[in-house]
């Protein structure tokens, strides 16, 4: 296979929060999907090592921010150049909560998806 082919497939960014009783995180992702629309069911991937994935397997939900054209590479990095175990990543970031309590981005975001974990798969 020619591995020039995966630069040819298309997809977002997004910025994922997350919310234990402790703390709000968020980082930034592009593996989120629509696998299935009756019911709607997606799909994400995240590294186990990620502080964020931890919450999310306390917690049992999620929200997705569709990140906009209008994102700047600064936001992109704030969320996914560095570790919610070492800094609030929501202390200068103006944000609401979704239905579950996760924190989500309002600013450069055209979108917002509220989620349940319904199943996972630990691939290594």
């Amino acid at each position: 296979m020619d591995q020039k082919a995966l630069f040819n497939i298309s997809y977002g960014v997004f910025v994922l929060g997350a919310k234990t009783e402790e703390k709000v995180n968020a980082w930034t992702t592009n593996t989120f999907v629509q696998v299935a629309s009756a019911p709607l069911q997606v799909t994400l991937a995240c590294l186990n090592r990620n502080y964020t994935c931890d919450m999310i397997k306390k917690s049992g939900t999620f929200s997705i921010s569709v990140l906009d054209q209008s994102c700047t590479f600064d936001t992109i990095k704030h969320f996914g150049f560095q570790s919610g175990r070492d800094v609030n990543k929501f202390d200068t970031v103006v944000y609401d909560t979704d239905a579950y309590g996760n924190p989500y981005v309002k600013k450069e975001a055209c979108s917002l998806f509220s989620c349940k974990v319904l199943s996972s798969q630990d691939l290594g």
